[in-house]
């Protein structure tokens, strides 16, 4: 019964922009009708209606003549525009938490709060790409540990400029492309094998998923069906940090060292 009469009250709000305006207009400070006409650019005939439906459910009194909101009311409000905001996130983040879920990255929900997203579109492609070469070329920390189901040239000289300024290395890559790796990239896995800075690692498991992790910031790479990559999400949020690190350890526990798998 209870259930029944909360979605009742929730569909009563939402049913129209003008409810939830009203509500949000007393919710800053009592007004009288005509105020409330000129505030959300409602009719007073629907301004009435819309007070008593909020009336009958004591989400407001009438005091004088002036309508209050209720403790109750205030309650109500502010979680709808809890929940309007939540939407709004959704609608942002929603294509970066649906292709991390596919693969079972076990991305922690709240930490959607904080960070930056960026995300490909058709208009530009490679806007998730670019960002990540961006943020490795931009990075001034000594240390990197990296992971990703796919190598690029844009990457691989990114990394280059990395090693070259004194950076050390940590790389994580999908077996499924180590052979794309040493056919089309010879020089950087050349380099990988030799240079004491870069250590690449070969994943026993298929990789959903692209990570980038300095010691201040986590770029996270969601890749799509096609494992093209569709967005990142940078945070420097402890929980996005500790969930970095911790899927870095955990596919690096049981990866191979790239001198091991390439003379397999």
């Amino acid at each position: 019964m209870g259930a029944e009469i909360g979605h009742d009250g929730a569909r009563f709000l939402s049913g129209s922009p003008a409810r939830a305006a009203i509500l949000r207009a007393l919710r800053d400070d009592p007004r009288r009708p005509a105020a409330l006409t000129d505030a959300v650019d409602a009719t007073r005939t629907t301004v009435q209606r819309i007070l008593a439906g909020f009336r009958e459910r004591d989400w407001v009194v009438k005091r004088g003549s002036a309508y209050h909101v209720t403790a109750t009311g205030e309650r109500v409000h502010d979680a709808y525009e809890d929940l309007l905001s939540e939407i709004e996130r959704a609608d942002r983040y929603g294509r970066f938490a649906a292709d991390l879920e596919r693969v079972g990255a076990g991305f922690p929900p709240s930490a959607l709060t904080e960070g930056e997203l960026t995300v490909a579109d058709d208009r530009d492609p490679l806007a998730a790409v670019d960002r990540v070469v961006e943020v490795i070329r931009g990075g001034t920390g000594e240390s990197i540990r990296s992971i990703s189901p796919i190598v690029t040239r844009q990457y691989n000289e990114a990394a280059a400029e990395a090693l070259d300024r004194g950076a050390r290395i940590r790389l994580i890559i999908d077996r499924e492309v180590l052979d794309a790796s040493v056919e089309d990239f010879g020089p950087a896995t050349d380099r990988a094998l030799v240079d004491e800075n870069a250590s690449v690692l070969i994943a026993t498991e298929p990789i959903g998923f692209g990570l980038f992790r300095d010691e201040e910031t986590a770029c996270v790479i969601a890749h799509d069906e096609r494992n093209n990559p569709r967005c990142v999400f940078e945070s420097s949020d402890p929980a996005v940090l500790d969930w970095a690190d911790e899927r870095f350890d955990e596919l690096s526990a049981t990866a191979v060292e790239l001198s091991d798998a390439v003379g397999d």
